[in-house]
């Protein structure tokens, strides 16, 4: 992993997921569980930065959260992966640690992109729940 980051979250999370594929490449060599979850966080990284660059083309800002939610999901279970992989001695503490810092960083900045963007769903169950009363009392 780089020393310094871009500023661009797309773009720090595009270069952990090239930084993740010749890590799992490697890993993938050995055969079995290994390979496997070598396959999933391969799948889970790219997936994250994927679903990044998805929620800049998105339409409403209902699709950006959506998309920006996977995102964060993907990234945490690609950090699972990576705490798996260390904890079972799959790969060198040298070759896994810096990818896990980064994952442990990415999830937290995703996290609080999250959390700005969740006053919507108030705003959005303020409006259902007004709606339903206004219905409501229109039958009585």
């Amino acid at each position: 992993m780089p020393t310094s980051h871009p500023s661009d979250l797309r773009e720090r999370v595009f270069e952990f997921s090239c930084a993740v594929v010749p890590f799992c490449r490697e890993m993938s060599k050995e055969p079995g569980v290994v390979r496997q979850i070598a396959w999933q966080l391969a799948d889970a990284a790219t997936s994250s930065g994927a679903n990044l660059e998805e929620a800049k083309a998105a339409y409403s800002r209902r699709e950006f959260a959506a998309k920006n939610s996977i995102s964060l999901k993907e990234m945490r279970e690609a950090l699972f992966w990576l705490r798996v992989i260390l904890r079972c001695g799959l790969a060198s503490k040298e070759s896994v640690q810096p990818l896990l810092m980064e994952a442990d960083e990415l999830t937290a900045m995703l996290t609080a992109g999250m959390k700005r963007l969740r006053p919507l769903r108030f705003v959005l169950l303020c409006c259902v729940l007004l709606t339903s009363v206004l219905v409501l009392s229109s039958y009585f």
